[in-house]
């Protein structure tokens, strides 16, 4: 559950710096750069995860693991939850932030444990107790009231949900995928070398298919002058703080199952608008009620995790 919680607030830390890449002057300087800005953005995001995740497991020792999970049937499984999660996820993600804010699209996107939780319980058999149920779904009403707090600004409302619905669809398929192949008990794949395959095709994907679909290379090779790769440097930072999400999030679900690892990694909801606060000084967000639901999502989704038969 540890990881879990670290999963979430360490994802929400990404989700402010992210947020501070997308404002800075080459994703926002002419119509073309805020098209592109959240595929390119999404791009460098995990390609630099992958390079971080890489080095990880070069110092863990793990390489000659991902050789072989990479060929086997499992890992094959992760490459497809890669494209499902990182392509199709997590450019809603980034759509989401963009266009929605940095706190808001983080609540916005965080309906993904629901539709998570739901094909667990169906394609995993994992069992969701009546209470546990409850508290996700107290939950998804305190992140609604955190979507709804007043004075925020929002770009464009439409393209918010749609990348929230990419978003939340994509990591809830992801998620059960993972789960699968993590805890299978024929060569399953370890959650450390999973998260590699899953970066490294991701970056792929979108290095190959989508940046050159999108005519976003000769935008994105241009980050890299001078002044603009300050904002490579604030991704880079982003995309280390996503890594060590990641390998957190991977780690509980291996460990707890997909379910309660939603319901943990979900609190980055509720920790991006205190890391909004207490960083950007944004104190519009400094309201009752915005208070109010992130105790609740903080505190249900800790309790969603809970399977009280295991206290007694």
């Amino acid at each position: 559950m540890i990881y879990g919680l670290l999963a979430g607030i360490t994802w929400a830390i990404e989700t402010i710096v992210i947020g501070i890449a997308l404002s800075m002057a080459p994703f926002i300087q002419d119509q073309e750069a805020i098209i592109l800005a959240p595929f390119v953005s999404t791009f460098l995001h995990d390609l630099i995860s992958a390079i971080w995740v890489t080095l990880y497991n070069i110092f863990k020792k793990n390489e000659h693991g991902v050789l072989k999970a990479m060929s086997s049937k499992n890992g094959w499984f992760v490459s497809l939850a890669a494209i499902i999660g990182g392509p199709i996820g997590m450019t809603g993600y980034v759509m989401a932030v963009k266009y929605m804010g940095s706190s808001i699209g983080a609540v916005a996107s965080a309906i993904f444990p629901a539709i998570g939780t739901v094909l667990a319980h169906y394609f995993l058999k994992e069992r969701i107790q009546w209470y546990r149920w409850l508290f996700l779904l107290a939950t998804m009403i305190g992140i609604y009231g955190l979507s709804y707090s007043p004075n925020v600004k929002i770009s464009n409302f439409g393209l918010g949900i749609v990348g929230t619905l990419m978003c939340s669809f994509g990591w809830g398929i992801e998620v059960v995928i993972l789960a699968k192949c993590m805890k299978d008990s024929d060569n399953a794949v370890k959650d450390e070398i999973a998260l590699q395959i899953r970066q490294t095709t991701s970056a792929i994907i979108y290095g190959v298919v989508i940046i050159p679909m999108i005519h976003g290379w000769r935008f994105t090779i241009g980050l890299f002058s001078t002044p603009a790769n300050k904002a490579i440097f604030v991704i880079a930072i982003a995309s280390f703080f996503a890594t060590v999400s990641y390998l957190s999030y991977y780690k509980a679900i291996s460990q707890i199952g997909a379910s309660k690892a939603m319901a943990l990694d979900v609190t980055y909801a509720a920790w991006s608008v205190i890391f909004t606060i207490i960083f950007l000084h944004d104190f519009t967000l400094l309201k009752p009620i915005t208070i109010i639901c992130t105790v609740i999502v903080i505190g249900c989704s800790i309790l969603a995790a809970v399977d009280f038969r295991d206290l007694i």
